[in-house]
């Protein structure tokens, strides 16, 4: 097996157009990352601390300041609406589509940055943080949406893992941002941090008027020329080329056979394999908050302040960099090992890592040497997490559901992620700070986040299939085959959902399985080969083999 990516030898057409709208469409990851990023550095901003205290004093320089609770309302505030957010998204990418979606998703968020830049006292904030979140919320689960449902199956993992490598641009930005205002003494300070957001949603906007909506949810709303037309123009080819006909055919086929199956109404999101699905990318979701990145994003310049780092911003651009540039090997690997090995091997490496910081910190937390053992670490560990649990969640949840209940189960997976980011964020001050309500953790939440990654190495073992290769079609036959998550790397499709389509009220109708349409489907193609072989091959020489290609 070679080192590069290259697109199949057999696969017709042109990845490039799809490719391209993928990365295009993972900049909406810069509002996420950019908007989360930025306001642990406006947190530690002297003239914003004065601008917004309510008379508490910080107990570690006896400055003006908000309380720990203030500050945990502020930033959890943006979790709680990018919570409600993504729950809002299905409904909204079923009935606008995923495109316009986006566009309604972006304006949201900019009303959110509009109350943020005007605001200078807590609850205008407060009010813009989570509008902001709330279009933030609705992106984060449209656009692996998006991603997924256009990209080609042999590079789908690399496509929408760079939405979280635009996270982590983002988050870098903002620490640049932040390192270069902190200084003013004006309000310049923290409204130009926040108000550099529009230009990211004018860039969103712009781009998803002009990109096409995406060929399945032309089939799952009825529009099949409007697909067939989308799918033309992400593949280049023509529209009555064989190879987009059967793709085409395969996707409708696949999604008439579901719906077959039951309705796609959210009780339904629960049950069989569906309801295994979506617990799977819940837990994962929620597992990727629990590893504690966002502790270092959220609240990393506060941190290594009290940990006797002086220059805590140089520390969280430097975190930021690292965050960047290690997400790069994800998007190789997801595709070279697949899902399975890449989440084993960050989660193994986030273990170890949070446990030597824990240890560390707890034993001579006042030694410069264990603070630079401290950064040390939590930079391998930023390097574990982006290359795998980052990029590797948001591909994995984008190709797990069914084509009619997927904006449902996603927008529940990011919701799950969006609910412990929030409780993360609203819980750390109390963790981590001394005084009197607070559990004073310093660098032991670290064994709390290591547990978890431990957590994560058995989780990923039992529940986590490979689906690498696959299509999202064939992922639903994964799951209707292997019952087993350590048994799905042996997994090969063998089901042609339009074959299935054509037998499937021959074989019981709707309570059949899915191994009884295939039989018949199987035995039907292998008559219809026979008969074509003989009749076919006397004619124009190409034999059976043409007509296995015609069933």
């Amino acid at each position: 097996m070679g080192i590069m990516i290259k697109k199949p030898e057999h696969v017709a057409g042109s990845a490039a157009p799809a490719i391209l709208i993928g990365l295009f469409v993972a900049f909406g990851g810069v509002l996420f990352g950019y908007d989360t990023g930025t306001i642990g550095g406006i947190l530690a901003m002297p003239y914003w601390r004065r601008t917004f205290s309510t008379g508490y004093l910080n107990t570690e320089d006896g400055l003006a300041d908000v309380s720990p609770s203030q500050s945990s309302t502020i930033v959890s505030l943006l979790s709680a609406g990018t919570f409600f957010g993504a729950l809002a998204a299905a409904p909204m990418a079923d009935l606008l589509g995923r495109r316009i979606g986006m566009v309604v998703s972006t304006g949201v968020f900019t009303l959110g940055v509009i109350l943020q830049t005007a605001a200078t006292a807590i609850p205008l904030f407060v009010a813009g943080r989570f509008w902001a979140g709330f279009g933030v919320g609705l992106i984060s689960a449209i656009i692996p949406l998006y991603q997924s449902e256009t990209a080609p199956k042999w590079i789908r993992g690399a496509v929408v893992g760079c939405y979280q490598l635009a996270i982590t641009i983002g988050l870098l930005i903002a620490a640049i941002v932040d390192n270069s205002t902190k200084d003013r003494n004006d309000t310049g300070s923290y409204r130009i941090p926040i108000a550099v957001q529009f230009a990211w949603a004018i860039i969103m906007v712009v781009g998803m008027l002009i990109l096409p909506e995406t060929p399945r949810y032309y089939i799952k709303v009825g529009k099949n020329a409007k697909a067939a037309k989308s799918l033309s123009r992400l593949r280049r080819l023509d529209i009555d080329h064989p190879a987009l006909v059967e793709e085409l055919a395969e996707i409708q086929a696949n999604h008439q056979y579901e719906l077959s199956l039951g309705k796609s109404s959210y009780i339904d999101c629960f049950k069989g394999t569906v309801g295994k699905r979506l617990a799977t990318g819940c837990l994962l979701q929620s597992l990727q908050q629990l590893t504690g990145v966002n502790f270092i994003f959220y609240y990393g310049t506060s941190f290594f302040k009290n940990s006797g780092i002086q220059n805590g911003f140089t520390i969280s651009i430097i975190t930021g960099v690292i965050n960047v540039v290690s997400t790069i090997p994800g998007l190789y690997l997801v595709e070279k090992w697949g899902r399975r090995p890449l989440l084993l091997f960050g989660a193994i490496g986030m273990f170890v890592c949070q446990y030597i910081v824990a240890i560390a910190g707890t034993v001579d937390p006042d030694n410069k040497a264990t603070n630079q053992v401290l950064i040390a670490f939590v930079c391998i560990y930023i390097f574990f997490f982006a290359s795998s649990w980052g990029p590797v969640a948001w591909v994995v949840t984008g190709e797990l559901f069914p084509l009619k209940s997927r904006a449902k189960c996603l927008s529940m997976t990011t919701a799950s992620n969006w609910l412990l980011n929030w409780a993360i964020a609203y819980s750390t001050p109390y963790m981590v700070n001394d005084g009197p309500g607070n559990a004073n953790l310093q660098s032991k939440v670290f064994f709390v986040w290591g547990g978890f990654c431990l957590i994560c190495c058995f989780f990923v073992w039992a529940l986590i299939y490979e689906t690498k290769g696959l299509s999202l079609e064939q992922v639903d036959e994964l799951y209707s085959k292997c019952t087993k998550a350590w048994k799905s790397k042996a997994f090969r499709p063998t089901v042609s959902y339009a074959e299935v389509q054509e037998v499937r009220g021959s074989v019981g109708g709707r309570h059949a399985s899915l191994a009884d349409f295939e039989a018949d489907a199987g035995r039907k193609r292998s008559v219809a080969q026979v008969e074509g072989g003989g009749m076919v091959g006397g004619q124009n020489g190409y034999g059976g083999e043409k007509a296995a290609y015609e069933v």
